[in-house]
């Protein structure tokens, strides 16, 4: 197993120690972390106010625009289904991306990307609904869904590698958080925008137009983003500096061919933190609109309440990371992750003051948890695999930990009992620190 290259986050969680040459971590072009950590966050927090804007709208709004004819649950249910469409796309988005930038560069793929994701994203804000077109609005809802995980995909720029391999070597877990800090602040702003159009708008505007405004803020916020990153990568400056990093494109088949088990091991050994993910944002939105008097509007600020605070465990994790490796901090908070879930029923079922402890609390060990999952999601790459690598090992992770969450969550906890939202968190836990475990006993073998 290879143990040379570094995760997009920063040194992989897996291996601590530092395996790259001297020249790694102190590279002398002018463009310094900081710089490159500034694309990283804006490209970041573009995506998840998007990845939000969908989730959330998939609880308040498209149970009853596309699936009226079904009672609530069934409705939502049916909207997750579609949800995790973006997910089970991305994957191929990533392929067909490599193949663009071999043949045409990276301008061209994120152009392209950009291109697929504005109309997608636009599409579905001018979406009618089943009143006006029928079943035919669910398929055009499914196919844009599928456009924005392509999309997605596609718009991989390898910044995150980039970052990690111009980081201090005792920074490393610093700057892993940093890209990580778009999931709050997308979180955070998706939902202070569904608060204020769900508490302005009279129940029939907000499902008639009000909704659809925030998809147009994230279409141009996707935009102006994906805009912001091709001129950085398009700079003669940083395109010298991924290719002396030799973060281009490998061939898909070769890869996972080759490195097969580190893109397996990678994607397991974030999965506590990506099940956590949706079991605190957008499955509690669910079961409160449907088994709970809690206002809607209120809990939506509760949990920008709790982005906030999920945002200052990303930034502590760098700190302990730095400190006690990345490898022993993903471990101590799947065993956080496994302790929590067993207080989820108590917390879901304790009315107002149990949902907002779960939130929470919930919010600050995903933060912690989290800010050093980037890292998780890259094994050890040979230099020359690291760039899709990272990509495919992102995809594989965001797929078996979260796309499904919400449908799974949701529908266990309807028809068996809380009970087995703990059983299903209980799980990634598991299997992250299984993943880790592997991984330690592959690199003793070798």
């Amino acid at each position: 197993m290879t143990t040379s290259s570094i995760s997009p986050g920063g040194s992989s969680p897996l291996h601590d120690t530092q395996h790259d040459s001297p020249d790694a971590a102190s590279d002398h072009s002018p463009i310094a972390p900081g710089e490159i950590a500034v694309g990283v966050i804006i490209g970041r927090a573009s995506e998840y106010f998007d990845f939000f804007v969908y989730g959330i709208a998939s609880v308040l709004v498209f149970p009853a625009v596309f699936f009226p004819m079904e009672n609530r649950l069934e409705g939502t249910l049916y909207a997750f289904v579609i949800f995790s469409f973006a997910f089970i796309a991305r994957p191929f988005g990533t392929v067909a991306s490599m193949a663009i930038q071999r043949r045409f560069g990276r301008e061209a793929k994120l152009t392209a990307a950009l291109f697929m994701l504005g109309i997608s994203t636009a599409g579905i804000a001018f979406l009618p609904g089943y009143a006006s077109m029928g079943f035919a609005s669910i398929i055009a809802l499914s196919i844009l869904r599928v456009g924005q995980g392509i999309a997605l995909g596609g718009s991989w720029d390898g910044l995150p590698s980039l970052l990690a391999l111009n980081a201090p070597p005792n920074r490393r877990g610093w700057y892993a958080m940093l890209g990580q800090l778009g999931a709050p602040v997308g979180f955070f702003v998706a939902s202070a925008l569904f608060a204020f159009l769900y508490s302005s708008l009279s129940t029939e505007d907000f499902l008639d137009w009000g909704w659809r405004y925030t998809f147009y803020v994230a279409f141009a916020i996707n935009v102006v983003a994906l805009f912001a990153r091709l001129r950085l990568v398009a700079t003669n400056e940083y395109d010298r500096l991924l290719e002396e990093r030799e973060l281009e494109p490998a061939s898909v088949v070769e890869i996972t061919r080759s490195q097969g088990s580190n893109l397996v091991i990678g994607a397991f050994a974030a999965l506590a933190s990506y099940a956590l993910f949706h079991l605190i944002t957008v499955f509690p939105l669910s079961w409160i609109t449907l088994y709970s008097t809690q206002s809607v509007s209120e809990f939506l600020v509760i949990q920008m309440v709790g982005a906030v605070l999920g945002a200052i465990g990303i930034v502590i994790s760098g700190v302990i990371a730095d400190r006690i490796g990345r490898r022993n901090t993903l471990g101590s908070l799947a065993v956080a992750i496994a302790v929590f879930s067993g207080f989820a029923p108590t917390l879901l079922d304790g009315g107002k003051l149990g949902q907002d402890v779960f939130i929470l609390v919930g919010f600050v060990i995903l933060g912690l948890s989290y800010g050093q999952a980037a890292g998780a999601v890259t094994a050890n790459f040979e230099s020359r695999y690291r760039y899709t690598g990272a990509a495919l090992t992102a995809d594989l992770a965001w797929l078996i930990g979260a796309a499904f969450a919400p449908l799974v969550a949701l529908g266990l906890s309807a028809n068996f009992g809380l009970g087995y939202v703990s059983v299903y968190l209980l799980s990634g836990a598991l299997c992250t620190l299984a993943a880790l475990r592997v991984n330690k006993a592959l690199e003793i073998r070798d």
